[in-house]
């Protein structure tokens, strides 16, 4: 008899506002693994990810990778905290597939943080250098255009964490 209830774990929230620190401590959960798009995608295509449109390449063929072995986690009890962007309404439709093909729980942590907090985070992040990509200012403002707040009516057990 499983002592947890399997459940993907899944994060939102936009860059630097905390989702790869927080998926780290979900992680730590007894029979959890944790699955980082970043770790995979700087290791896959080292220096390749240069723009918006190569990210969004590289994710998707990561993705159509992933799904079958993250499915196969799911139905041998594993839970899965997927460290993949749950931004836009299509990247959350891909996850809540997962959740549907493994008939598991899940759980979607929105890390809900002003932009100006993001935007210091992601300069001391830069600064330090221990991140996988160096994203600017601009960068952030770009990508954050697409990003829209999850609901409830989207079909997941919503847990929102606010500074």
């Amino acid at each position: 008899m499983l002592e947890h209830e399997t459940t993907l774990f899944l994060v939102c929230g936009k860059i630097a506002a905390g989702k790869s620190t927080l998926a780290k401590e979900l992680a730590a959960r007894p029979a959890t693994v944790l699955i980082s798009e970043d770790h995979w995608l700087s290791t896959l295509y080292p220096g390749e990810i240069l723009n918006l449109d190569d990210y969004v390449r590289y994710s998707a063929k990561l993705k159509k990778a992933l799904e079958p072995h993250v499915v196969d986690l799911l139905n041998e009890g594993l839970s899965v905290v997927m460290d993949f962007p749950a931004n836009t309404l299509k990247q959350r439709r891909w996850l809540h597939g997962l959740c549907v093909a493994s008939g598991v729980h899940n759980e979607l942590h929105f890390v809900d943080v002003p932009d100006d907090v993001c935007k210091r985070r992601l300069r001391e992040r830069n600064k330090s250098g221990q991140h996988a990509y160096q994203t600017n200012e601009e960068e952030f403002d770009l990508i954050t255009r697409f990003f829209v707040p999850p609901s409830q009516e989207e079909g997941f057990h919503l847990r929102i964490h606010q500074i």
